[in-house]
């Protein structure tokens, strides 16, 4: 891609929040785009042929907030039952939420669906294209003749929905692209683009434009690198579709949290986003709760002016392809961190106590014994008077065996004076503000680095500046307390300040549900932007809860690996199994893999495309059997469900993978 003044056109104003203009597509009475709040949808896990029990179930979604309720119709017989869901729904005094369709493989249950749904989503993927990938080279002149027969196959659902005002959603999954774009741009976000443009090329030449696009991936780096590139493109082609996001495949618990609020909240917080799903292995109810939270701090914000300081600066790094911005490196006790090191993770002790080392040495040895990663690393330990000092000197002499495991860092909330008595028992001074040139002289005969914690821009720069000329390595971060504010303030620091190390600090925020979602869409968000050297999470967290949820984030943004990570979707009409229940039975057997990636997939629709992403793929194949995957390619057919699980472990260990899990 082009370089700053081309690259930003995907995004307003890259240092502060304005939303993306996108034209108003009317789903049934709910209005998506332009002026209207952030929409919150959700899908169906029932059988769409129990109409019953897929009424009662969109009633509950309804009911949480849901505004527009996606039900997947595979048959031309499930796209009939959406008519009697409808009309079901009409009757208990839910019209006023539309209805969309879930279309894979089949025109033919599109036309029908659009008799009965407020909007039809087709999946380009495989819309006219079959199960089967096939590796086949195309000239150009087979490539036209594959788009006139998507044209063919597509012209009448896109004339019926012109004629029914209803609208449309061109879902491109990373998971399921079709072999010509396979074969022509590979698995990269520039094939998913190209795929939805094929179809909105038909729908405008038909002068059809109730049009709703989404981009979607269980990895959040391809998700958000799809949907910038798809806004650039269609900024340079005229266009200002609304965009539909979600992380697919996210999986449950706080793993599925994580991911999902990377991708859609660093997306929202470039204002791209006028609807959201957040895909949980879980039921769908409980995703709207999600939603809502992670689409407040967006909801008809204020738009600020364009800041004239931002005007020319080349951001630091590609915003179409993930590289990582260059930092300088530095040495904080036995880590370094900047450069080619992975993100650190700094977690506060809280209050000093006579406990406190033995509390760092239980841990440790925990995480030893666990033999998964997820340590602590760097602890920030506060200062807020001279007994602190005492106990930090006690600290230090207590671990003074695990000097190689563990840095100190000692954030002075008091004079001067308590910096430097702090000195000689840290391996890293924390410092709000700009740093005295005795303070700075005494840094440097120590030989340890400064965090430098700046309420600006402004500040950050200039005592960075200081630091520089007496020779004292730093690193920055921002102090602030809005976390949405700071995500544009940390890429404006990380183009303007050099190649200081950026040191990543989470505001506290109102409940541990609210942390994480919001450390996930700031750390992650920047991580995916290749921002970002070390991370903190302030708040009231314990130590060991804090040190999980730093290094969940870390691995949900692919920049740290300490567990086995998996790749679940969230469940629909289509499932051939119980996934909540087999990811919780898998994840009992294999959890102790570290940096193993499994694929759990309750049918082939997408799961060959997200095999790609995984090292082992557990796929629904047809009732009561099950498929195994290695990457992409299918090794063994027709398991029966209650061998399954058995023989994923066998094929693990046939590949090298599989571990003993420790003793508890």
């Amino acid at each position: 891609m082009p370089e700053t003044a081309a690259a930003a056109r995907y995004c307003p104003d890259l240092f502060s929040y304005r939303r993306r203009r996108a034209r108003e597509v009317m789903v049934g009475r709910v209005g998506v785009g332009a002026g209207n709040p952030i929409r919150l949808q959700s899908m169906t896990t029932t059988d769409t042929l129990d109409v019953e029990a897929t009424v009662a179930q969109s009633i509950r979604m309804i009911e949480a907030g849901c505004e527009i309720v996606r039900i997947t119709a595979p048959t031309v017989k499930d796209a009939r039952a959406l008519g009697e869901i409808r009309r079901a729904l009409d009757a208990r005094g839910f019209s006023a939420t539309p209805l969309a369709a879930d279309i894979h493989f089949s025109p033919a249950a599109a036309l029908e669906a659009a008799d009965f749904a407020e909007k039809v989503r087709i999946n380009p993927g495989n819309f006219v294209d079959t199960k089967r990938f096939a590796v086949k080279e195309y000239g150009e002149a087979e490539y036209e003749a594959e788009l006139l027969r998507i044209e063919e196959r597509f012209t009448p659902l896109v004339l019926k929905l012109k004629r029914l005002k209803r609208a449309l959603r061109i879902g491109t999954n990373h998971g399921s692209l079709s072999d010509r774009i396979m074969n022509r741009y590979g698995d990269s976000p520039l094939g998913m683009v190209e795929s939805s443009l094929e179809f909105v090329r038909v729908c405008e030449k038909n002068d059809f434009r109730d049009i709703i696009i989404s981009m979607k991936s269980s990895n959040p780096k391809v998700m958000i690198e799809a949907y910038r590139l798809l806004a650039a493109r269609m900024d340079e082609l005229g266009m200002d579709y609304p965009f539909h996001l979600g992380v697919t495949e996210a999986g449950g618990g706080e793993d599925g949290r994580v991911k999902s609020a990377i991708g859609i909240g660093a997306l929202l917080a470039d204002g791209i986003g006028d609807t959201i799903r957040v895909s949980l292995t879980e039921d769908p109810e409980i995703e709207i709760p999600v939603c809502r939270r992670l689409a407040a701090p967006y909801q008809r914000r204020a738009e600020p002016a364009p800041r004239p300081e931002c005007s020319g600066l080349r951001h630091c790094a590609d915003f179409y392809s993930y590289s990582r911005r260059k930092a300088t490196a530095l040495k904080a006790g036995p880590f370094a961190l900047g450069g080619s090191q992975p993100p650190r993770v700094v977690a506060s002790l809280g209050a000093l106590g006579p406990s406190s080392a033995a509390e760092l040495l239980g841990l440790l040895e925990a995480q030893l014994k666990r033999g998964q990663g997820g340590e602590p690393e760097l602890i920030r330990v506060p200062l807020r008077g001279p007994a602190d000092v005492e106990a930090l000197g006690a600290m230090r002499a207590a671990l003074s065996c695990e000097t190689s495991r563990l840095a100190l860092l000692a954030a002075v909330e008091g004079p001067e004076s308590l910096a430097l008595a702090a000195l000689p028992h840290a391996d890293a001074l924390a410092w709000r503000g700009a740093a005295s040139a005795a303070l700075l002289g005494a840094l440097k005969a120590a030989g340890l680095p400064l965090l430098i914690e700046a309420a600006s821009l402004d500040e950050a720069l200039k005592a960075s500046a200081a630091a520089r000329a007496q020779g004292v390595a730093a690193w920055l971060s921002l102090v602030a307390p809005d976390s949405v504010e700071l995500l544009p303030a940390y890429r404006l620091l990380a183009a303007r300040g050099g190649a200081s190390p950026i040191h990543i600090r989470v505001p506290a925020c109102a409940g541990e549900e609210e942390l994480i979602l919001r450390a996930s869409v700031l750390i992650g968000g920047l991580l995916c932007d290749g921002v970002g050297d070390s991370v903190e999470l302030s708040g009231s967290l314990a130590l060991p809860r804090a040190l999980e949820l730093s290094y969940n984030v870390l691995q949900g943004a692919g920049a740290r690996v300490v567990k086995t990570e998996y790749v679940s979707c969230p469940s629909c009409g289509r499932t051939l199994f119980d996934l909540q229940s087999t990811t919780e039975r898998l994840k009992a057997r294999t959890g102790h893999l570290k940096g193993v990636k499994i694929a759990i997939m309750g049918c082939i629709v997408n799961g060959p495309g997200e095999m790609a992403d995984a090292d082992f793929g557990y796929v629904g194949g047809a009732p009561g059997r099950i498929n195994l995957y290695v990457g992409k390619d299918c090794v063994q057919k027709g398991i029966p469900t209650e061998q399954a699980d058995q023989a994923l472990i066998d094929l693990i260990k046939r590949h090298g993978k599989w571990v003993e899990p420790k003793p508890a």
